[in-house]
């Protein structure tokens, strides 16, 4: 289970997946519905990404979230 703690890391984690699955941005862009620039930006580590799309992003690619305190 990779840790993501910033924008950053959960775009490389989206991008990493996304290659891993052999995927453009087009393609991932075309099946979870959203724009190939909102793909872009998610994966450039933007913070402003609304939340609903990138946890459609994540659930299209097969990622799911999970969150815990500092000590868990």
């Amino acid at each position: 289970m990779a840790t993501v703690s910033d924008s950053l890391g959960l775009g490389q984690l989206i991008h990493t997946e996304r290659k891993r699955q052999q995927l453009t941005q087009e393609q991932l862009a075309a099946i979870a519905g959203v724009g190939v620039r909102f793909v872009r930006e998610l994966e450039s580590g933007k913070e402003t990404c609304r939340l609903g799309l990138v946890l459609g992003i994540l659930q299209t690619l097969g990622l799911s979230v999970a969150a815990g305190g500092a000590n868990t």
